[in-house]
């Protein structure tokens, strides 16, 4: 019965080819170019099409595996079941140990210590009191990683633990050192992989253990794009490989103490086939190499959502990015993941914000239960699909690197830097346009907010050195504009002259308010004045250093002649649009537009200097 109701349904809707579809849009799109409409060009070098079908999934080899199987695109593992990370800063051993026992009863199951400073055997012993290594991951990380990584062991030796510890340790002098500082901590790194490989061969029998992290969420954090983050983490992970193999390890021996970490940014779908994609390109990298058990070939890998997108203004918006952040990486399936508190860009995060963080993945796994499912994104074209772009354009960096001589010399030639730093200008420049919305920072503010005394001027200020990678925030032009006009002592305001034609009005005058409130300049709002004369009275009887006019096009080039006569200068006319007949205003002296295609960062900027900020 059930069959037979299927088949009428079926005979209903009948299947809809993809010409049919084409022939809709080309009708829908009135002779409009369709690429230039529809086809969205990535910034990691591919083209998105506005939708997929079954047809596009011909040619994907990687369909046919399941969960825990090779490549491993679908997972590792067949579960999916990840570790909720919270790091906090070790300066007193004592209290470092209370937080983490609290931190293990409130949910949280991988434990991150970052330290400040060496610690004794005995500091160590305090650190761990009460945590059972076997039931708690832990991961040291900071300046005096390395000098705890012998008692550590000793510790797990002396416990008995050596089957069961999961401990990681965040040796990183590939990127954590010479990409961040410019300098390995010896000529050529030489004593760093010797001192690897010594520790590979001491934890051979840890099998939970692992002693070399490829940080590769600070090329996101830098500004790369997603396809660079993966290729040069993973030619990063690539050089550990070879270097580790060339002090006398086997590949089996050396890819199974590697651990990666990934940045998440709120590009949700790309981010998804982002991990999927990196399983799949280590597994083949490791591969190559003819390891001796499959095991080997899995990529182990962490993340932790991206400070990149983080403001330091309207922060609570924070708390969604890492949502969706979170989201992407528990669908995409991780080993373990870290959100990153929303105050942390500004403040040294509270009791109260890591709350917040740890319990995003609390509720995605015993609310939404997403550690109940493993891929749910497989199968879907789209993902499929950005899966296999993401993993051949990495892949073609990854080769361009192995050419150069692999990533340290990459990076020693200036080309790793180069191309993170052209991804972040472009990503700059496409903030300053609003190309990228940051909410709270270039679009849609919050008119009231005066940042905080906790929010200082070192917190809003990139500081970029010369040859090595330079993490910041996306949002810092913007804050470090406001911050300036909020600590001025002065306040600038801006006048929504509201007139001509009443919906325009409206429209132009709620874009300008949220363009001028990004400088943390004032505006004063109005519904609509039918009597020009009585709009330019109220203007200069509020004393906005800036009056907009806010009208339609048509109206522009009889209302803005006579605003600007009443006007004279008492103030700075600025037109709300971009209408054709600007250059007939420019003729008369009317020079200021504000439009959906204006570099509102400089723009700003501009109108702050006029004022005398």
């Amino acid at each position: 019965m059930a069959n037979t109701k299927r088949e009428k349904l079926f005979a209903e809707f009948p299947p809809v080819p993809t010409e049919k579809w084409e022939e809709v849009i080309a009708v829908d799109l009135k002779g409009a170019d369709y690429e230039r409409k529809l086809v969205w060009r990535t910034p990691e070098g591919f083209n998105v099409r506005p939708y997929y079908r079954a047809e596009n999934l011909e040619g994907l080899k990687f369909l046919a595996s399941e969960p825990g199987e090779f490549p491993y695109v679908r997972g590792t593992r067949c579960d999916n079941v990840w570790c909720v990370h919270q790091s906090l800063t070790v300066k007193c051993p004592e209290a470092a140990n209370a937080e983490a026992l609290k931190l293990l009863d409130s949910g949280v199951d991988s434990l991150g210590f970052s330290l400040t400073k060496e610690l004794s055997a005995a500091e160590v012993e305090t650190l761990l009191r009460d945590i059972h290594l076997p039931a708690v991951e832990v991961v040291f990380s900071g300046e005096g990683v390395a000098d705890v990584v012998e008692p550590v062991l000793a510790k797990i030796e002396k416990e008995g633990w050596q089957e069961t510890a999961s401990v990681h340790f965040v040796l990183d002098p590939i990127i954590n050192r010479l990409s961040l500082t410019g300098a390995f901590c010896s000529p050529g790194g030489e004593k760093c992989f010797k001192m690897l490989a010594g520790l590979v061969r001491r934890t051979a029998a840890m099998k939970g253990v692992r002693v070399v992290t490829v940080s590769g969420e600070n090329f996101s954090n830098a500004g790369s794009t997603i396809v660079e983050e993966l290729a040069f983490t993973l030619s990063a992970g690539h050089e550990y490989l070879v270097r580790l193999m060339d002090e006398g390890l086997t590949v089996d021996e050396a890819a199974r103490k590697i651990r990666f970490s990934m940045g998440v940014t709120s590009n949700y779908f790309m981010e998804m086939a982002k991990f999927r994609a990196a399983r799949m390109l280590w597994a083949n990298i490791v591969k190559g190499y003819n390891p001796e058990k499959g095991c080997s070939c899995k990529l182990f890998a962490h993340a932790v959502t991206s400070t990149w997108n983080q403001t330091v203004y309207d922060p609570y918006i924070n708390m969604l990015r890492g949502t969706t952040e979170a989201m992407s990486a528990a669908i995409a399936g991780v080993h373990s993941l870290e959100v990153t508190p929303f105050n942390a860009s500004f403040a040294e995060p509270d009791e109260f914000s890591k709350r917040i963080a740890r319990n995003v993945e609390l509720l995605l796994k015993h609310e939404s239960h997403f550690d109940q499912v493993v891929d749910p994104a497989g199968g879907s074209y789209y993902i499929e699909n950005l899966t296999q772009s993401i993993a051949a354009e990495a892949w073609k960096l990854f080769l361009e690197l192995e050419e150069k001589g692999g990533y340290v010399a990459a990076f020693e030639s200036g080309y790793v830097v180069e191309r993170v730093d052209a991804s972040a200008a472009a990503k700059d420049k496409s903030v300053a346009q609003r190309r990228i919305t940051l909410l709270g920072a270039n679009q849609y503010p919050n008119f009231t907010e005066v940042a905080s005394d906790a929010v200082t001027e070192a917190a809003v200020t990139r500081r970029k050195k010369a040859g090595v990678l330079n993490p910041y925030r996306g949002a810092m032009a913007f804050e470090a504009m406001r911050l300036h006009v909020d600590r001025s002592g002065k306040t600038p305001k801006a006048f929504m002259l509201t007139a001509g034609h009443l919906a325009m009005a409206r429209a132009r005058a709620q874009f300008s308010c949220n363009f001028f409130a990004c400088a943390g300049i004032r505006v004063q709002d109005n519904t609509f004045f039918k009597d020009l004369e009585e709009g330019v009275k109220a203007a200069l009887e509020s004393k906005a250093e800036i009056v907009v006019l806010c009208s339609s096009d048509d109206c522009y080039a009889e209302l803005a002649p006579r605003v600007k006569e009443m006007l004279g200068d008492k103030a700075i006319l600025v037109i709300a649009g971009a209408p054709a007949c600007m250059a007939e205003l420019e003729a008369q002296g009317i020079g200021n537009f504000i439009h959906v295609k204006s570099n509102v960062l400089d723009t700003l900027h501009n109108y702050l200097t006029q004022m005398g900020i």
